[in-house]
């Protein structure tokens, strides 16, 4: 039974889990959903309002946007543990970077005036399997009357062919094209985006929010590539439900994950390799492999194949060297 004190906060994902949680740190704690992290504070959602509470105390782990707190006299003593961790490794390989915490969809934005890639989307597909959430891929900027953009509905197919089980949105915020199919996708979860720079987050946000409090730029003639407009991690209320977690555009997605998300992205390789005669098949021309005779018999593409070696062995070296993030029991986590 939700405390009817925390009513106000229904909207923003809060429910009989996260309130069990709560009580269980501290019996006086207030609920706050992060919406902005200042580096030196919290812009929370409580009960009822809005306010920013100074970090006094170091909190571990170190709180992102989406974070539920417990706050006890206005200070925040703990983050309830989380149902799911967005994250990538650093550009400089240093260490890891947390993009948004308790998500359960992840919108994979990808321009069309510009090439649609492939790694990209597997590895983005990867880290949204290693958070514990769904993976979609959208493809933005589909207006007939623009110049130079790929053809939409074949990119879409092409994605749907190389990516099996990810969904595939096409959207023109220009024309209203696909949003629907967003807001349907969203429902009542918290959602984040992820892409890069001048790929159509920031026109998605607006559009879905029904405002303009996503600075959108132009991109650069000859690559398209775009400048951040946006240049922090804000969690939105959306008017139609849901929760939207606007980031930054980022160039590079690197893995912080383990095999086994790895094993999701890729489902049909990984289930071949399973298949092999001998349980320790290098998949490199041993006898009895599954995935040669996959790719010899043309079930398979070598791409794929390769793309899957790369990010399983990206994905061993880094779950060697850092230590795992374990999700909670799947009944925790909202799946679509």
């Amino acid at each position: 039974m939700i405390d009817p004190a925390y009513s106000s906060l229904l909207r923003l994902g809060w429910d009989e889990g996260w309130e069990k949680a709560l009580s269980e740190i501290d019996p006086r704690a207030l609920p706050g959903r992060v919406l902005l992290h200042h580096g030196v504070g919290l812009v929370l959602a409580l009960p009822e309002t809005v306010e920013t509470i100074m970090l006094t105390q170091r909190l571990h782990p170190a709180p992102a946007v989406g974070d539920w707190i417990a706050v006890v006299d206005d200070e925040a003593v703990a983050i309830l543990p989380r149902r799911s961790l967005l994250r990538r490794r650093n550009a400089h390989g240093d260490g890891e970077q947390q993009l948004a915490a308790n998500i359960d969809v992840v919108l994979l934005v990808c321009g069309l005036d510009r090439p649609v890639k492939d790694g990209r989307i597997q590895r983005g597909t990867a880290i949204a399997h290693d958070a514990g959430a769904r993976p979609v891929v959208v493809l933005t900027k589909a207006s007939r009357d623009s110049e130079g953009i790929t053809d939409a509905s074949a990119a879409a197919d092409e994605v749907r062919l190389a990516h099996p089980g990810v969904e595939v949105v096409i959207t023109s915020v220009k024309e209203g094209e696909g949003l629907d199919d967003l807001r349907r996708i969203i429902g009542d979860r918290t959602v984040t985006l992820l892409g890069e720079s001048g790929a159509g987050k920031s026109s998605i946000v607006n559009a879905l929010l029904g405002s303009e409090v996503a600075a959108t730029g132009d991109v650069r003639e000859g690559d398209s590539k775009g400048r951040h407009t946006t240049t922090s991690r804000e969690l939105h209320l959306l008017p139609d439900g849901g929760i939207l977690i606007d980031t930054p555009g980022i160039r590079a997605v690197g893995l912080v994950t383990d095999t086994d998300a790895v094993a999701e992205t890729f489902t049909d390789v990984d289930e071949l390799a399973e298949s092999c005669r001998f349980a320790d098949c290098q998949h490199a021309g041993q006898p009895g492999c599954a995935i040669a005779s996959a790719l010899e018999a043309g079930e398979v593409t070598v791409d794929r194949v390769e793309a899957w070696r790369r990010l399983r062995d990206e994905a061993a070296d880094s779950s060697a060297s850092r230590p795992r993030w374990t999700p909670p029991p799947p009944r925790a986590r909202r799946r679509a």
